[in-house]
C-alpha cells in the first residue's frame, strides 16, 4: 500500500527537526466537535504521519494504519517510557505541560525499560483467573456484571416503566467502575468513594488533582490490606506474581486498571447503544438480534474507538516513517481513530457485513496490546446485552449529530447520552432483581455489596439524585 498526498502536501527532509516544522495544535475546537475532518486535513497535507502542536509541545502523530501497526508491533524501535524523549532529558518540555501528569505514573501502559517484561508478565498472570470463562472467578465476574446492571437498571426504572435518562451517566460511566470496584476487593461498599475520585480524575476538571491525591491514597490502603490479608482479587493475584512490588507501585497499578476498565469500557458501551438504537451502523441491529453484540462492538471502535490516541513512543533511532524521518527520541503518537479512517485500510472493510474485522487497533496491536482486553470486551458485551434485554424501548432523545461529545489527547466519548425509555412489561419499576448465586462454594462474599450499605454510598447518593432530579 503506498500513502496519497493531496494537493500541496509536504514532503518530509531527511534531517529536518520536528521543532523547524512549525506544527499546527491538534487540541482545537475543530477537534474537540469534528476531529475526523482534522485528522483528514493532516493526513493531505503530510500523508501518513503529520508533525502536530500539543499543547506547546511538538510531537508526530500516525494517521497511516500500516504506519501505525509498524510502530506498535516494533517494541525496539519505537519503545515506551519517557526516559527515551529527547526533549524532555533536555529540559524543553514545560515543567507545567498539562499532559505531564497523566504520562508521569510509571505504571503498566506507561512503563518502558527492563521492569516492563516481568510488569507485563505478572499483570498476565493476575488477570488469567479473570478472563479465562472456564475459571471460577470468570464465572463470578460475568455475574457480578450482570447483577450491577440489572441493579443500575432498577434504579432508573425508580423513574418509572417509562421516562428519559441518561445512559451514560446513570449507566455506561457507573457500571465498569462497580466492576472494576468487585475486581479490586475492595469490602462492602467502602470502594465507592474511590470511584466518585475516578470520576473526577477522568473528567480532569479542577478538582482532579485532590481527587488524584486521595484515590492513590486509597488504593495504598488497599494495597496494605491485601498484602496482609490477600484474597481472590486482582491485587492479591498481582502482587502474587510480582511479590517486589511495593505498596506505592502496586497502588499506581491499581489505578491503572481502574482508568484501564472504567474509560475504555463505558465509552464503548454508549457508542455502541447509539450506533444500535439510531441505525448508523447499517447491520447493527441484525447483529445484535443474531445474539452477535461482540461483532456489534467491533464494528463500533472501527468508527468510534474510545481510545482515539494512544500514549507516546520515542523513535529508538533516527528512522523513516511516512514522507519524514524520525529524529531518535522524538516522541510518536499512534493514533486509532485516523489508523481506522485511512482510506488505504478503511476502503478494504465491508460496510454491509454483519460480521467485523478483527483488524481494529482499539486495544492496540503488538507486545503491548492491552492486557485486560478480554475483560473489557466481556463487561461491555454483559451490560448492553442487559440494557436491551430489560428495556423494550430505547430511542435518542437528541438527534445523533447533537449528542454532545467529550475530547481528550487520549480518548472521545459522550459526555451524556440522553434517551426516552420503556422496561420490558411486567418488570416492576423499584424491585431489585435477586443476586445470582455465587458459582463456586468457596466464594464467601455475595456478588454484591449490602444493600442498605451501597445506598449510603456516596456513588449510589448521587446516581439516586439523578433519578428525583429527573422526575
Amino acid at each position: 500500500m503506498e500513502s496519497q498526498l493531496g494537493e500541496g502536501a509536504s514532503v518530509g527532509v531527511e534531517g529536518t527537526r520536528l521543532e523547524e516544522l512549525a506544527p499546527e495544535p491538534l487540541l482545537t475546537r475543530d477537534y474537540e466537535t469534528r476531529p475526523s475532518l482534522v485528522y483528514e486535513r493532516l493526513r493531505q497535507q503530510h500523508g501518513p504521519v503529520a508533525p502536530v502542536d500539543l499543547l506547546g509541545v511538538p510531537a508526530w502523530l500516525v494517521l497511516g494504519y500500516r504506519e501505525a501497526l509498524k510502530v506498535l508491533q516494533d517494541d525496539g524501535g519505537w519503545p515506551k517510557g519517557l526516559q527515551h524523549w529527547r526533549a524532555r532529558t533536555d529540559g524543553e518540555v514545560p515543567a507545567d505541560w498539562p499532559l505531564g501528569p497523566s504520562l508521569e505514573v510509571n505504571h503498566v501502559l506507561i512503563q518502558g525499560g527492563p521492569g516492563y517484561g516481568s510488569l507485563r508478565t505478572a499483570w498476565d498472570a493476575a488477570l488469567k483467573p479473570f478472563q479465562d470463562p472456564g475459571r471460577p472467578q470468570a464465572k463470578r465476574l460475568k455475574a457480578a456484571v450482570t447483577a450491577y446492571a440489572d441493579e443500575l437498571i432498577t434504579l432508573v426504572g425508580q423513574g418509572g416503566g417509562t421516562g428519559v435518562a441518561d445512559l451514560s451517566a446513570q449507566f455506561s460511566r457507573p457500571l465498569p467502575l462497580m466492576v472494576a470496584s468487585h475486581l479490586l476487593g475492595f469490602p462492602g461498599s467502602q470502594g465507592d468513594d474511590a470511584l466518585m475520585d475516578m470520576w473526577r480524575v477522568l473528567d480532569a476538571g479542577p478538582d482532579a488533582e485532590p481527587a488524584l491525591e486521595r484515590l492513590l491514597a486509597t488504593l495504598a490502603e488497599l494495597a496494605a490490606v491485601k498484602l496482609e490479608k490477600p484474597g481472590d482479587d486482582f491485587p492479591s493475584h498481582l502482587l502474587a506474581a510480582h511479590p517486589g512490588l511495593s505498596l506505592d507501585e502496586l497502588a499506581r497499578e491499581l489505578f491503572m486498571l481502574l482508568g484501564m476498565v472504567s474509560d475504555h469500557v463505558g465509552i464503548l458501551m454508549s457508542n455502541t447503544v447509539v450506533d444500535v438504537i439510531s441505525g448508523d451502523g447499517g447491520g447493527v441491529r441484525a447483529s445484535l438480534s443474531a445474539g452477535m453484540i461482540r461483532e456489534t462492538m467491533n464494528r463500533v471502535v472501527m468508527r468510534k474507538p474510545p481510545l482515539v490516541n494512544f500514549v507516546p513512543r520515542f523513535a529508538a533511532e533516527d528512522t523513516p516513517l511516512g514522507n519524514y524521518t524520525i529524529r531518535a527520541g522524538d516522541p510518536v503518537w499512534v493514533s486509532a481513530a485516523a489508523a481506522h479512517a485511512d482510506p488505504l485500510f478503511a476502503d478494504h472493510v465491508a460496510s454491509g457485513s454483519t460480521i467485523s474485522t478483527r483488524a481494529h487497533l482499539s486495544w492496540g496491536a503488538g507486545p503491548r496490546q492491552c492486557p485486560a482486553r478480554e475483560l473489557a470486551s466481556t463487561v461491555a458485551a454483559v451490560g448492553v446485552g442487559r440494557l436491551f434485554e430489560r428495556f423494550s424501548d430505547l430511542e435518542l432523545a437528541l438527534p445523533a449529530d447533537q449528542l454532545p461529545w467529550r475530547s481528550s489527547p487520549f480518548m472521545r466519548g459522550l459526555r451524556s447520552l440522553p434517551v426516552r425509555y420503556e422496561l420490558v412489561p411486567g418488570t416492576a419499576p423499584g424491585r431489585a432483581p435477586a443476586l445470582p448465586p455465587a458459582p463456586e462454594p468457596e466464594a464467601a462474599e455475595p456478588v454484591l455489596p449490602d444493600r442498605s450499605a451501597r445506598q449510603r454510598s456516596s456513588l449510589w447518593r448521587y446516581l439516586t439524585g439523578l433519578i428525583r432530579s429527573g422526575r
